[in-house]
């Protein structure tokens, strides 16, 4: 069974709306990734949630608990895509 993805975002990310285009394409070139289990958190809405993590930057990407991707200042498309790709893969073993 997949582990559960949490996704932290904000809604007035632009790197946020890069990683949601990246997961609907995702899913669209390989459906096997609609079956994962991903937690989208949205900052402003759950303050005291987002406490018990370590992380500085949104769109971040944890599975079983451990901090997979961040993404940083600077970031394209594509370069998101990859990571959330990655995690993904990294969820279905």
């Amino acid at each position: 069974m997949a582990k559960e993805i949490l996704l932290f975002t904000r809604d007035d990310c632009g790197y946020c709306a890069k990683a949601h285009k990246g997961i609907r394409e995702l899913m669209e070139e390989n459906p096997v990734y609609k079956t994962l289990h991903i937690r989208e958190v949205e900052e402003t809405r759950e303050p005291e949630f987002i406490e018990k993590f370590d992380y500085y930057a949104v769109p971040t990407l944890y599975l079983g608990g451990v901090k997979k991707f961040e993404a940083h200042i600077g970031m394209g498309y594509d370069e998101i895509k990859t990571a959330v790709k990655r995690v993904f893969d990294e969820a279905l073993d």
